[in-house]
């Protein structure tokens, strides 16, 4: 069965696109924590009204980006939740979040948003299964971070997670990308730079609990700390998917990568 699916899916990747008949909201939610709305883009499959619940994946965007780059950049997203029949959810990580609940600014609390306030609000607006089952987050870069710190903690609202070219360990670069702006320079809180980084969080896991897919290009400045939480996951003996293609670090490689890493929720929520 596991086989079909993947070959079906496969299929999906290589087909060319002819129709994007799949609608796409843009949803204003509110974070109770951060006391401000905030928005989202929901790409529902054309056949939204004829089934009774979908399967979720949370995307979320890179530095400096904001919730509507998904679908700006790849326009296929709306092909693949149709073909992949779930719902994509781009919610908006504010340019440079990180996805933490800032210890420098209470303002800046989307750890909380993201992986707390938003999917209940997606459960009760739209035709969800509405458990941990049918909820999946990826994302790239930042994004990428962000998904499996989110996942890696919150594994009673995610059961899979998957990161393209994340920066899955943030100590290596204390001073790029506004990081420090979030957590505090790296010389003066060592602690909280090590604590917020993903590649730190891998004794959260337990076998099989989370699936996982994680890919890098191999000409991206992440690929080593990649490797090494590759290498961490594989000496706590935590199952995951792990792919260097080629390719750098821009959307060339993610309009690419993201299909692979729906197939692999596709199959997730389909398994037998």
């Amino acid at each position: 069965m596991k086989k079909y699916f993947f070959i079906a899916g496969l299929l999906y990747l290589l087909t060319p696109l002819v129709s994007l008949a799949a609608r796409v909201d843009t949803l204003q939610t509110y974070s109770t924590a951060m006391k401000k709305n905030i928005k989202a883009v929901v790409i529902l499959p054309e056949n939204y009204q004829k089934k009774k619940s979908f399967p979720t994946v949370y995307l979320l965007h890179g530095y400096g980006d904001s919730y509507d780059g998904w679908i700006t950049y790849v326009p296929n997203l709306k092909k693949y939740a149709d073909d992949f029949q779930m719902i994509l959810v781009c919610p908006d990580g504010n340019l440079s979040s990180w996805y933490f609940d800032s210890p420098e600014d209470p303002k800046w609390k989307y750890e909380t948003y993201v992986g707390l306030e938003l999917p209940p609000q997606i459960d009760r607006k739209y035709k969800t299964i509405k458990d941990r089952k049918g909820r999946a987050i990826s994302g790239l870069s930042m994004g990428g971070h962000g998904a499996l710190y989110l996942a890696f903690k919150h594994q009673d609202v995610f059961a899979a997670a998957g990161s393209m070219s994340g920066g899955v360990d943030i100590t290596p670069f204390p001073g790029n990308w506004d990081i420090a702006k979030r957590l505090g320079s790296y010389a003066e809180y060592p602690d909280r730079w090590k604590e917020n980084s993903v590649i730190n969080l891998t004794q959260l896991l337990v076998p099989n609990q989370l699936a996982l897919i994680i890919d890098c290009g191999k000409d991206d400045f992440f690929l080593t700390v990649n490797q090494r939480l590759h290498e961490n996951l594989n000496s706590q003996g935590i199952p995951h998917d792990f792919t260097i293609r080629p390719g750098a670090h821009n959307f060339d490689y993610w309009k690419n990568a993201v299909g692979y890493q729906l197939l692999y929720f596709y199959n997730f929520f389909n398994r037998g």
